[in-house]
């Protein structure tokens, strides 16, 4: 009876976050508007600090300066200071050269690793701006990024705003097609849980805007700072949205060994932020709670639901046939995956078998990091994923 139990609550608990959850939210947010107290191209529009942490960027950083200079923002409204994080590339000398060329641009270069959230921190007590704008040197603005993230700051009781991030450079032969889907869900998602409750879980740290005063020191060794801060906004019950038409572009990854390692260590931040976030789980029939259960907390104790789910299911499969089968197909989901890996090595990719196979190696990623996390964390630095 109890086997039955656990293993009926688990297939609830993953069909509810991946599937139902989605289609509540979507019902939830149907019909309900964006904020419109915004700034238009006429009002005196806000100073912004532009803040960003690199760490051996040079094959992207002149692209990534010239996209904000590029910016429709007013010129004189806006300033750029950039951390380097004690690269060891050309990354140091190409700011310089950019610094001495533009006013706006305030160069930093740190000669002592420290972590993308302690640079942020430096970079926060230097900014002159009351709005910030929190981005990475990866993930590049259109014309009209830097306005549509701003524009929301009129309504003063906003204090954070994601932007959207646009993936390019689909490939077969990888994980990036997957990738591109799961980013365009949850950034769906997030738009609608601002719509819906002006409560997205989780801000991209690729890009956001934020108000000074609502930015919060990030702790030290802490991976995942984005969700750190944007938690804080909702636990101060602060709104947060997410604006569609703040659009940057990013590589999306297609080698996924290396998306693996930063999943890892995105899966070890969670695990961090629910340590600091858990008790806003209570009262789950109200938004955050709902929102944080859903959407995160289920998500990021998936493996261990699953594994509830497949060693209950064997243990009744010695005495059911309902259960036999339920059993054996959660044995041929696991080896989809190796399959997978075996028609790769003969050039062939299967996109459906692919997605299964990320689902896997996810899930695979966040239990590893609940591990590195219970071991404990001791530093947040780590070396930027490649594109």
């Amino acid at each position: 009876m109890i086997s039955e139990i656990l293993f009926w609550l688990a297939v609830f608990l993953i069909f509810h976050s991946y599937l139902l959850y989605p289609v509540i939210l979507n019902l939830v947010a149907r019909g309900k508007k964006q904020n419109e107290i915004v700034y238009d191209r006429e009002d005196q529009l806000p100073f912004v600090s532009i803040l960003m942490s690199v760490h051996n960027e040079e094959a992207v950083i002149v692209e990534k300066i010239k996209s904000i200079f590029y910016t429709s923002y007013p010129f004189r409204k806006f300033e750029l200071l950039i951390g380097s994080d004690a690269s060891i590339d050309s990354t140091d000398r190409i700011c310089s050269i950019y610094a001495e060329n533009y006013e706006q641009l305030k160069f930093f270069p740190f000669k002592i690793r420290q972590g993308k959230p302690a640079v942020i921190n430096t970079l926060t007590r230097k900014a002159r701006g009351q709005i910030l704008v929190l981005t990475d040197a990866k993930v590049f603005f259109e014309l009209q990024t830097l306005f549509e993230l701003v524009k929301h700051f009129k309504n003063k009781d906003i204090d954070i705003v994601g932007g959207n991030i646009v993936n390019e450079r689909i490939r077969r032969d990888g994980i990036s097609i997957q990738e591109k889907a799961f980013m365009g869900r949850e950034i769906t998602m997030k738009y609608q849980e601002g719509l819906a409750w002006a409560k997205p879980m989780g801000i991209y740290g690729a890009v956001y805007a934020i108000r000074k005063e609502a930015m919060t020191v990030v702790p030290d060794a802490y991976t995942v700072d984005d969700f750190f801060i944007t938690m804080n906004v909702i636990r101060k019950k602060r709104k947060a949205i997410m604006e569609l038409h703040a659009v940057t572009r990013e590589e999306v990854p297609n080698e996924i060994s290396m998306e693996f390692r930063r999943k890892v260590r995105i899966s070890a931040g969670n695990f961090q932020n629910l340590k600091s976030f858990g008790s806003m789980v209570w009262p789950p029939w109200k938004p955050t709670g709902f929102a944080f259960l859903s959407h995160k907390v289920i998500r990021w104790t998936g493996p261990f639901i699953m594994l509830t789910a497949l060693v209950t299911s064997g243990l009744l499969s010695m005495h059911t046939l309902l259960y036999l089968i339920m059993f054996g197909i959660q044995i041929f989901l696991l080896i989809i995956p190796i399959i997978d890996v075996i028609l790769r090595k003969f050039n062939i990719h299967i996109v459906l078998l692919r997605f299964i196979t990320h689902f896997y190696a996810m899930n695979l990623a966040l239990l590893i990091g609940f591990f590195k996390n219970l071991f404990g964390l001791r530093t947040n630095i780590w070396q930027p994923t490649r594109r």
